[in-house]
């Protein structure tokens, strides 16, 4: 609110309940931006933010208290709850918002809110516009809609304490459980199988959901970025890259490691692995604050490069590769992104058409990869169908960073000792 111009509102509704098929929702899971200033996990909400209101600033509309539906759905929190476990200065009923909100918004001069993010709702919110700038007596009503995600995506980016503390939780959950499907792996198993590893660790933490959909890739299917079908048999010689994290009170983790089925690197793929490791290091060592999002990508990108001329996969000068950008041939993506309450988390990472200079509080994905197509023809045989990527979660700190998923084995040694051991 000390950020809002004078005359202003604000509102941010949560996520509307998604149908899954006949008579069966998807699990709800609460808008990010809202969930942020809120902590309300209730489906049906809408928060209001009116400095200088003088009945009270933080208005929430939500459910009712009803026996009966409870029985049904579980227990609400209601009207007073709502107001005494979040903090709410005023609370009304749902039902009554098409009343209650166009006085709220009729003596206003601008009105905050994510316009495109809720279609129904954004139809609700320019009729009560429309209906508050008919009804104002003195003001006009609001004369200006502004997006809210410019003040609030900015305050996500940077993680208070708390925050941090609840992304580290996730962040060993998820490092718990890719060290278990490292244990459990043998040649015969389905992806399917690594992935029920993955998400019985999760739930047996406390974390009731991951935070995207699981990538367990084995073998050239590793080579396609967001496989997501995990439904192939592991075979006794194949890679399987899994990229999977835990969500925690509503904050994600982002984990990738790959590592032999069969628990031993064969030449190539040892080869192909050190070079994607040294990047990674080189990347990690480059997140402090005055660097830049830039920086930390060029760091990878220069090993990487150096190393695919070691490895045969493209000849030239190092500069050259960079300057031309040969090396997307096998790393088409970027090193990381911010990571929150979204995966991919809000938060500019160019600014004035510059790379974003990395400060405290910041968290990020930091996960350069190569990938061999399997049926690239102009790469040497034994490293086509090799596709490798590690991925940790690291913060950045007052004097350098921290690594929030150090535990997850990712040295060649560490990996061999622990796939096929439990």
């Amino acid at each position: 609110m000390d950020m809002m111009e004078e005359g202003s509102i604000a509102i941010a509704p949560t996520a509307p309940v998604r149908p899954r098929n006949r008579d069966v929702e998807f699990p709800f899971r609460p808008d990010s931006n809202f969930y942020y200033l809120t902590g309300f996990g209730e489906p049906e909400a809408v928060a209001v933010l009116a400095p200088g209101r003088e009945q009270g600033e933080f208005v929430m509309f939500c459910r009712e208290r009803d026996p009966q539906a409870e029985q049904w759905h579980g227990a609400r929190i209601g009207l007073e709850g709502v107001c005494e476990r979040h903090g709410a200065d005023d609370a009304f009923p749902i039902g009554d918002i098409d009343d209650i909100l166009p006085g709220l918004v009729e003596n206003k001069s601008r009105v905050y809110y994510a316009m495109g993010h809720f279609q129904e709702f954004d139809q609700r919110m320019l009729a009560w516009i429309a209906r508050a700038r008919g009804g104002a007596r003195s003001s006009g009503g609001p004369g200006e809609l502004v997006m809210l995600d410019h003040l609030v995506h900015e305050m996500r980016l940077f993680k208070s304490k708390a925050e941090i503390d609840v992304m580290s939780k996730a962040a060993q959950v998820s490092a718990a459980a890719h060290e278990r499907a490292m244990r459990v792996c043998r040649p015969g198993m389905a992806e399917y199988q690594i992935e029920a590893e993955l998400l019985y660790e999760f739930t047996r933490a406390g974390c009731r959901a991951a935070a995207y959909p699981s990538i367990v890739a084995r073998g050239a299917n590793s080579c396609t970025l967001h496989y997501t079908s995990n439904s192939d048999r592991l075979r006794d010689r194949d890679l399987l890259l899994i990229d999977a994290g835990a969500e925690y009170e509503l904050y994600a983790s982002d984990i990738t490691r790959t590592f032999p089925v069969n628990g031993r690197f064969s030449r190539a793929q040892r080869d192909v692995y050190s070079v994607v490791l040294a990047a990674q290091e080189a990347a990690i060592d480059t997140v402090a604050p005055g660097r830049t999002v830039d920086d930390v990508h060029m760091a990878a990108v220069q090993v990487l490069a150096e190393g695919l001329v070691d490895l045969g996969a493209v000849k030239g000068r190092v500069k050259g590769i960079i300057r031309n950008e040969k090396y997307k041939r096998f790393y088409m993506h970027r090193t990381g992104h911010w990571l929150g309450m979204d995966v991919h988390d809000v938060g500019d990472s160019r600014i004035d058409d510059q790379p974003r200079v990395l400060e405290p509080g910041m968290v990020m994905t930091v996960e350069p990869g190569l990938y061999i197509a399997p049926d690239d023809e102009k790469a040497p045989r034994r490293l086509r169908g090799i596709g490798i990527r590690i991925e940790d979660d690291v913060v950045v700190t007052g004097s350098g960073h921290e690594v929030l998923t150090s535990a997850a084995p990712k040295s060649i040694d560490e990996i061999e000792s622990i796939v096929g051991s439990g």
